[in-house]
């Protein structure tokens, strides 16, 4: 009702603007309210009006075909073949045909391809003489089935029915155009004159609109719109027969409004513009029914004009238009004649040059540049020579020019207009022929020899009722059309008189107006028309013609009947396909470029490290070796392989040099600047000891003899010069005493490390203590053999502490009575060592090969202290079946629960079976949030991306996608939709304060927080593969895009592309450069190309601040994807509406951080600690509440305020101030390093002030919901359990009550001196640990590394150091101090054992990612037990 109101207005409104112009009411170009009670009969659009039953296989929509009805080629060939040059027997001429032409097209058109696109190609006989000579068997005839009203096709009471593109009423819409648009577009809008081309009498050509049917001429191959006259009728340059009909009317047109403009100067354009239509489209009305529609028929008349009927249909039927109205083509000839007004026909120019006496019908199809019409004068010859020739007969045989050589698309640009038309009635449904005569009140047809000949039986098997209506009703032809189809022109014909409102006989519609201004139009009797026609062609054409009859005692009679044999031939098919050589190269080299080019862009910008870019910049050649040498004028020489000097730097007159040493971790680039001379650019290969077997025997020799001296052979053992164990074992192996120590010297040595038992090796290390060589050490000489090793230790006892130490040590092995102490005793001291020993070697400095003779040990050794009663001494290499016991400490009244590493066996056994359903279980109830959430989330995507694969994939019929790109469409939009999703919902992950807020909610229960950031990676990466996925859609749908009909195109995209029959699709470059989807898809796949390649590892490592500006293209990416599904190619856009949700919140966060971010914090303390540690303390914001594991995001203001990188606070909750442990591992740590040093202090005069952003939470803060916690920190990855640690000791200080109960501290580090303040923190808080809540675990992992003798003696040392001082000698604590790695397996296993009632442990490490993995790995293990479950929550750095 809505729709309708509106229409009502709209056309009061425009009846109303036109009353104030025009006297009477004006027609509507659409066909729109000719009858006002139903408005839309006879519009533009509106169904065609069956006169039967539709006839389709499925009672439907399915049209007839082979098998159940013949080959339509084969049907041609035996229906409508025979000769040519036979004269009409009503001596019509061809002018009455082509106007028969014009009258179709105004009439009806349903020849446009529907949508979706249905295809119905022909079958070309195999050996057919004209599609096939080389007997192929493959060739097909392209056919694709017309438009259709989409509410049909619904059941057998609403089959399919087709639509007329144009108007059913003869209104003019061939001259004016079928919409007031294409009028405007066809008018001048000056004098009611309809505009003209270069010729005054010549209407425009074709410019850029998309007005006129286009399709390519098939004997030129010329194919666009240029060339084209732009015509009412859409289909007016199908022929130049045509076209100069059109013309002919365009003509008539300007010559009414001339002579109505010279009687009215006054009246307006629009006055004009609108009398002369009226009075045209009258004539036109006239010149049909009365002149021509008699003639056509033969003895048929029409009956009498009874006035205006509105209960009458127009509605064109299928019958008419699929077969009845297809019988004029029997009448077209071979070729046309030209002549001039004095009778003169004229000689035609072919298309090779050649000449002939009339224009050849097959090649004068879609002509853009015919020699023969290039003036108005050429068409007036046209136009009397079609007057004058005589048309073929009305009989069933057609012209070859129309059977075979009919134009067809580009792919194929011959066809056959008869099978074209028997396809086309069995795409319509029409019935057959004898349903049909029955339908009209005719006897049936009950023998084929009352027809045709045995050969159209044989086709349909003898099956009578199955003959088609087009075969049918063209065969019962003689000398005019037949019962049949002249009964459906006269019913067509009649129904569109009697249901014309606008009829110009029709005196009751306000229309006529009585005048003797127009020639014409004295009056709107029927007498007047048919009178003043010989009056009004005159001025149209040059002389008067017999119109659509050739009388006798014409003066200008045609020379022969037209024949085939004197015309030129018509050219043969040919093919083509859309993409050719040049696209296939620059399509493929385009798609190879924008996949490779994240692939490309790792390496090079690799490449393009800071270390390695003076050697890109300056070193333009290859890299050569070169050896240096300085000689004695201090000269630096530079020589390579070719012999002399390559350059010469005089280094004696320099008072200094600039060195600038650039290295990573593979390469060490120097470059050193000496004044006045170019800058020298050296690449040093890597230090130390180097496989000589690719070397000379003449540098092999050389390295042989050469002699070490003691500071060598202590920088070869990685020790200080002045070490007593480098002294010691300097002096015993320098066996010749001369102070060098050579490579025999140093053989024997080696030797005995790598071959020797543990007694050689004892007494070895004895040796290098005798000093007298007779076989005793003193108890001095002793001591001074311990020190070295607590040397070594680099311990942090004092030197009165180590002495004490030793001389506990001497006490306990029972050397106090001893004056002198043999090896023996010695030997007895390592007696529980001996595998150990067996084991140790001396570890030089250098490169180790998988072929030397380097020995790894990937074992671990523990260092502890036994128990009291413990007779086995508790160390271990590592092996899961030892114990690792926790040292008991000197508090009285304490006793600490033992934690063993060997597990116990399962109690249950269980079959193979049993055990992986069993882990299975554990495995659900472990990861059952974690589970959820992907099910949900990759739930959603699977559903939003089927959905439309469903769509498109089979229910998108209005699409068109199932008969076209059916694989790409469905794979790029499945993936879009996923991508909708992922991308919007990938910004909840990084929601850090509304994830902080979540974590003290009840959907913490629910949600996994701790797995935020996993997850933003996991759906990033997702996204990226569902985004190659949706580009390799989309290349597979340019490539079927680029060889696709434009006619396909368009039903798939009906917003951009419109069906101009034209052909062409848009080229593959179109499509990526010229579209909005294009340009902005391949702008979004460099964006994401940059944002892979920085987030990799590596680039986040050697750049975060790489990583982190490019990840803020996110903003720009969400933009251009919404204008990349703004354009609406297919579907309307939906990624906004994925993305407003999850974008508020993400506004949301961001708006909490900014409200905070920008207040400058001042820095109360900074300390540069070892290990490239900076410690920072700063004021507490006011209102900062976090708790002990939480992180923030700081910014320091002299490097950039924009620039925010994440740490975790060291601080705990209680305190003050804030602290933070950052160490300078990348560019921007290293120059928060710099900020902070003395001399940038003294410069800057105050500490750089922060910005601070947080705090945020993480899976660390909740170490308090668990009574057993286990913390494992590697490296700077100790820093949230700094913050853990000293809140649990002050909340046990204060009597705070907490669920946790005991907690298990594991430090994992390279060396005892890596992170100095840790160890001050543990010993704090060892001293305030009053209940005993820790057990601290230390793991120092360089030594076992380096198993060698000094460890073996250090693992000695450290027993003894801890039995006696109850202190770690490497780190002065308590804790328990080991060698290698923590075996977390057999840890985990003996928790379960010391806390059985216990049912979750929770485990909180952070590290390195190969930390956490085992750390995950030893959990995972351990739920597959049906004991406490560990839960682990973790963070990579």
């Amino acid at each position: 009702k809505g729709e309708r109101l509106i229409l009502y207005r709209t056309l009061l409104l425009c009846i109303f603007r036109l009353a104030l112009i025009v006297p009477w009411e004006v027609q509507r170009y659409d066909g729109w309210y000719n009858n006002l009670a139903y408005h839309s009969r006879g519009a533009v659009g509106s169904r065609l009006v069956r006169l039967l039953p539709a006839r389709y296989s499925d009672g439907v929509l399915q049209p007839l075909q082979e098998p159940q009805l013949p080959n339509p080629r084969r049907v041609s060939d035996v229906t409508a073949r025979g000769p040519s040059g036979l004269p009409s027997a009503h001596n019509q001429t061809v002018l009455s045909v082509f106007f028969g032409y014009h009258v179709a097209f105004e009439i009806q058109d349903s020849r446009p391809p529907g949508c979706p696109p249905e295809f119905m190609h022909i079958p070309v006989p195999e050996g057919d003489p004209v599609f096939d000579p080389n007997r192929t068997g493959r060739v097909l005839l392209p056919f694709q089935r017309g438009p259709w009203e989409k509410h049909s096709s619904q059941s057998p009471n609403n089959p399919r029915t087709q639509v007329n593109l144009v108007t059913a009423w003869l209104d003019g819409s061939s001259i004016y155009g079928p919409s007031s648009s294409w009028s405007d577009a066809l008018r001048s809008f000056s004098g009611g004159l309809l505009a003209s081309g270069e010729q005054w009498d010549m209407p425009k050509r074709r410019g850029g609109s998309n007005l006129m049917w286009s399709a390519a001429d098939p004997s030129t191959g010329q194919y666009g719109p240029e060339g084209l006259y732009e015509l009412g009728n859409g289909w007016g340059n199908e022929n130049v027969f045509t076209m100069a009909e059109g013309i002919l009317w365009f003509r008539y047109h300007n010559y009414i409004a001339s002579q109505l403009r010279e009687k009215e100067p006054s009246w307006s354009d629009e006055d004009l513009f609108q009398s002369a239509r009226k009075t045209v489209v009258a004539t036109f009305q006239n010149i049909a029914f009365y002149e021509w529609l008699p003639g056509f028929l033969g003895e048929k008349t029409m009956s009498p004009y009874l006035g205006y009927q509105k209960f009458v249909d127009p509605g064109i039927s299928p019958e008419f238009q699929a077969a009845a109205i297809r019988f004029a083509s029997t009448m077209a000839p071979p070729g046309v004649f030209m002549r001039n007004k004095t009778c003169h026909f004229q000689k035609v120019v072919n298309i090779d040059g050649s000449s002939s006496p009339a224009i050849r019908m097959c090649n004068s199809f879609w002509n853009r540049q015919n020699p023969n019409l290039k003036s108005g004068q050429d068409i007036d010859h046209l136009i009397m020579g079609m007057a004058s020739q005589i048309a073929e007969r009305e009989d069933n045989i057609i012209v070859e020019d129309l059977r075979d050589y009919m134009y067809g698309p580009m792919r194929f640009s011959r066809s056959d207009l008869v099978a074209l038309t028997v396809q086309r009635g069995r795409d319509f449904g029409l019935p057959s022929y004898n349903q049909v005569r029955e339908g009209l009140g005719l006897a049936p047809v009950e023998r084929w020899g009352d027809i045709n000949p045995q050969d159209l039986a044989d086709l349909y098997h003898g099956d009578i009722s199955k003959l088609e209506l087009f075969p049918g009703g063209l065969l019962e032809c003689v000398d005019g059309p037949g019962q049949v189809f002249s009964s459906i022109i006269l019913d067509q014909f009649n129904r569109i008189r009697n249901g014309d409102r606008f009829w110009f006989e029709n005196t009751q519609n306000g229309r006529c107006w009585y005048s003797n201004k127009s020639p014409c139009v004295s009056a709107c009797l029927p007498a007047c028309l048919p009178a003043c026609l010989p009056a009004c062609l005159p001025a149209c054409l040059p002389a008067y013609l017999p119109i659509f009859l050739s009388v006798p005692g014409d003066p200008c009679p045609q020379p022969s009947q037209v024949t085939t044999s004197e015309l030129h031939p018509c050219t043969n098919a040919t093919k083509l396909n859309y993409f050719d050589a040049g696209s296939k190269a620059g399509f493929g080299i385009l798609v190879i470029c924008l996949f490779l080019f994240p692939v490309g862009q790792y390496p090079m910008l690799t490449n393009q490290n800071p270390h390695e870019v003076i050697l890109t910049v300056l070193s333009r050649k290859p890299l050569r070796p070169v050896n240096l040498l300085v000689d004695d004028r201090r000269r630096l020489q530079v020589f390579d392989q070719s012999g002399p000097a390559q350059r010469s730097l005089s280094l004696g007159s320099q008072t200094h040099l600039d060195v600038l040493l650039s290295s990573d971790y593979y390469r060490r680039a120097l470059l050193m600047k000496v004044p006045k001379e170019y800058d020298l650019v050296l690449e040093i290969e890597k230090a130390g000891a180097r496989d000589l077997s690719g070397a000379s025997c003449r540098k092999t020799r050389e390295a042989l003899q050469t002699e070490l001296t003691g500071t060598e052979f202590a920088d070869a053992l990685g020790l200080k010069p002045d070490s007593l164990f480098v002294d010691s074992m300097f002096t015993l192996a320098d066996k010749d005493g001369n102070g060098y120590l050579s490579f025999q010297e140093f053989l024997d040595v080696i030797v005995i490390f790598m071959k020797g038992s543990p007694e050689e090796k004892s007494k070895l290390m004895f040796s290098m203590h005798d000093v007298d060589g007779d076989g005793f050490l003193s108890k001095e000489d002793f001591s001074r053999l311990l020190r070295s090793f607590i040397e070594i230790s680099s311990s942090l006892l004092s030197k009165g502490q180590a002495e004490e130490a030793i001389q506990a040590m001497l006490q306990a092995a029972g050397f106090n009575d001893k004056e002198q102490i043999t090896w023996e005793d010695f030997h007895f001291l390592l007696r529980d060592h001996e595998k150990e020993l067996k084991f140790a070697q001396l570890n030089i400095k250098g490169d180790y090969t998988s072929n030397g003779p380097y020995l790894k040990r990937s074992c671990p050794l523990f260092l502890s202290a036994p128990l009291e009663g413990d007779t086995q001494f508790s160390s271990s290499l590592g092996k899961d079946g030892q114990e690792l016991r926790r040292r008991q400490g000197k508090r009285s009244g304490l006793q600490s629960p033992k934690v063993y590493v060997k597990p116990k066996k399962d109690r249950s056994n269980r079959n193979a079976v049993q055990q992986k359903i069993q882990h299975f279980k554990r495995f659900i109830e472990n990861y059952r949030r974690h589970i959820v959430c992907f099910t949900i989330v990759y739930g959603i995507t699977a559903g939003v991306a089927l959905e439309r694969c469903y769509f498109y994939g089979l229910q998108a019929d209005s699409s068109g996608v199932p008969e076209t790109s059916a694989v790409g469409i469905v794979v790029s939009r499945g993936s879009a939709a996923a991508i909708s999703f992922l991308y919007p919902y990938m910004l909840l992950t990084v929601c850090r304060n509304l994830i902080t807020l979540g974590r003290e909610t009840f959907l913490n229960r629910y949600i996994p927080f701790d797995a935020a950031i996993d997850f933003h990676r996991f759906m990033a990466m997702s996204a990226i593969l569902l985004t190659v996925t949706h580009c390799l859609g989309h290349v597979v749908n340019i490539y079927v895009f680029s060889v696709s009909d434009l006619s396909i195109l368009a039903c798939l995209f009906p917003r951009v592309l419109a069906n101009n029959g034209s052909e062409m699709p848009m080229r593959w470059s179109w499509w990526f450069f010229q579209t909005v989807p294009g340009m902005t898809g391949i702008l979004l796949l460099f964006i994401f190309a940059f944002m892979y390649v920085f987030a990799s590892h590596y680039f986040r490592r050697i750049s975060f601040q790489g990583f982190w500006l490019t990840h803020y293209l996110y903003v720009v990416i969400y933009i251009l994807t919404v204008i990349h599904g703004s354009y609406a190619l297919l579907q309307q856009p939906s990624f906004y509406i994925y993305l407003i949700p999850p974008a508020l919140l993400f506004l949301l966060d961001k708006l909490i951080s900014l409200h905070r971010k920008k207040v400058e914090i001042p820095v109360v303390n900074a300390t540069l600690l070892p290990s490239g540690v900076t410690f920072l303390e700063f004021k507490r914001p006011q209102g900062f509440m976090y708790r002990s594991g939480q992180w923030v995001r700081v910014a320091c203001l002299t490097l950039g305020t924009d620039e925010y990188h994440p740490f975790t606070l060291t601080s705990a909750p209680h305190e003050e101030t804030l602290s933070l442990h950052i160490r300078a591992v990348g560019p921007w740590t290293s120059h928060l390093r710099e900020a902070y040093t003395p001399d940038n202090l003294e410069q800057l005069g105050t500490y750089p002030k922060l910005y601070l952003d947080g705090p945020f939470g993480e899976g660390h803060q909740e170490w308090t919901d668990f009574e057993v916690s286990v913390l494992v920190g590697g490296g700077i990855g100790v820093t949230p359990f700094a913050s853990i640690l000293k809140d649990l000791v002050f909340k046990s200080s204060v009597k705070f009550k907490t669920q946790c109960r005991k907690v298990y501290f594991i430090w994992v580090t390279r060396t005892q001196r890596q992170f100095e303040w840790v160890s001050d923190i543990i010993r704090e808080v060892e001293e305030q640990d009053s209940l005993d809540l820790v057990s601290v675990h230390i793991y120092i992992t360089q030594l076992a590394e380096k198993f060698d003798l000094r460890t073996t003696m250090l693992y000695v040392c450290e027993r003894h150091f801890q039995k006696v001082w109850n202190r770690s000698l490497f780190t002065g604590l308590r804790s328990v101090t080991h060698f290698g790695r923590p075996p977390f397996v057999s840890f985990f296993s003996s928790l379960q054992e010391v806390h059985p009632e216990v049912g979750k442990i929770g485990v909180f490490s952070c590290g390195p990612p190969g930390l956490t993995k085992n750390v995950e790995k030893g959990c995972q293990q351990m739920n597959k037990r049906d004991q406490a479950h560990f839960i682990h929550h973790y963070e990579n750095f």
